[in-house]
């Protein structure tokens, strides 16, 4: 889901990486790291590669869903609910809300509980889903007013990451993957959003510390085994993103106290369900009604919860996305949302 936000340097996502404090990311969505190291022999366990793939093979079939019924004039309200209900039907998660972003707008739009909206342009569908907190996150881009520079944008993005699945592996340096989606975009006319970017995944942690930049960052530091989400953006626009109105998308950033005693039950339930891993209004609203609203407005002034604002190209150029999940391992590289 998410991107990584990159202001100023490194990479970005479909959400604000690193939480938005990172100096140079839109990434996605993620608080502390649960890490896992210390294994001597594999990193993962066989149980965990199994709900990774798990996860990825729920999010291959709502992406085939998802494609369905993203029809021109359909409410995104509607859309948004039938793909996240269609994960839980599937046995997983949302593992964020699902992002359906148009034309400009790179990520981080969820619609409201009240959006009255509907699908048009060109429209991003970024979904995420997690067994137990083991997370497969992918997106596409569709066409809908059958426009020639939206499908070459989206070639372009589905081309870029098509060629950085291939060249990735374990001990790849993130500057050869940068350069790879760099130049793959920019042969083909467009421009990568350099600060967005894919991130590492850790169990319920989107952003888990590593990004993989669109662009060649000259870093040299190498993979290590880890799930990584690789997802260019292309654009016809400048190719970088800024903040834009607040997107009702949250996630858990610590249990600070409240005096308000429904602001204290609503925080209850989000640490409960989502632990760190984002959530919108909208679901709140459907669990809690209206009051929801006001209780999140409390958690924000007390610091307990991190707010995503949408991403928006800076020259209001078009942008397109793709996005796959990959499993490193000292043995095998598996993509696990094909």
């Amino acid at each position: 889901m998410m991107t990584e936000k990159n202001y100023g340097g490194s990479s970005g996502f479909g959400f604000k990486e690193k939480t938005m404090k990172s100096q140079h990311k839109h990434e996605h969505i993620h608080p502390e790291s649960k890490s896992k190291k210390d294994k001597e022999e594999s990193y993962f366990s066989k149980e965990e590669i199994s709900k990774l793939e798990q996860a990825g093979k729920i999010a291959s079939e709502v992406v085939k869903y998802a494609i369905t019924i993203a029809k021109p004039q359909v409410p995104l309200l509607e859309l948004a609910e039938k793909i996240e209900y269609k994960i839980i039907e599937l046995g997983g998660l949302p593992a964020f809300p699902v992002n359906l972003s148009i034309n400009e707008v790179a990520a981080h739009s969820t619609p409201a509980y009240d959006s009255e909206e509907k699908a048009h342009g060109l429209l991003k569908i970024d979904l995420g889903v997690h067994i137990s907190g083991f997370v497969a996150d992918t997106a596409i881009s569709i066409d809908l007013e059958n426009s020639k520079e939206n499908k070459s944008l989206i070639e372009a993005a589905q081309s870029a990451l098509k060629k950085a699945a291939e060249k990735i592996k374990l001990n790849s340096p993130l500057k050869e993957l940068g350069s790879v989606i760099e130049k793959e975009i920019k042969s083909l006319g467009f421009q990568p959003i350099a600060n967005l970017s894919g991130h590492s995944i850790d169990q319920y942690n989107l952003h888990a510390g590593i990004t993989i930049p669109n662009f060649d960052n000259s870093q040299s530091l190498e993979l290590p085994q880890g799930v990584y989400a690789i997802e260019p953006f292309t654009t016809n626009g400048s190719g970088s993103v800024r903040d834009g109105k607040p997107s009702g998308i949250y996630h858990l950033e610590s249990a600070n106290p409240v005096r308000d005693s429904f602001a204290r039950e609503v925080l209850e339930y989000i640490a409960e369900n989502y632990q760190t891993l984002p959530f919108c209004s909208r679901w709140l609203v459907k669990k809690f009604g209206t009051r929801a609203l006001i209780a999140l407005k409390r958690l924000e002034e007390a610091n307990c919860l991190h707010s995503y604002p949408q991403l928006i190209e800076k020259s209001k150029g078009i942008v397109a996305q793709a996005e796959h999940t990959i499993l490193l391992t000292e043995k095998e590289k598996i993509i696990t949302t094909l």
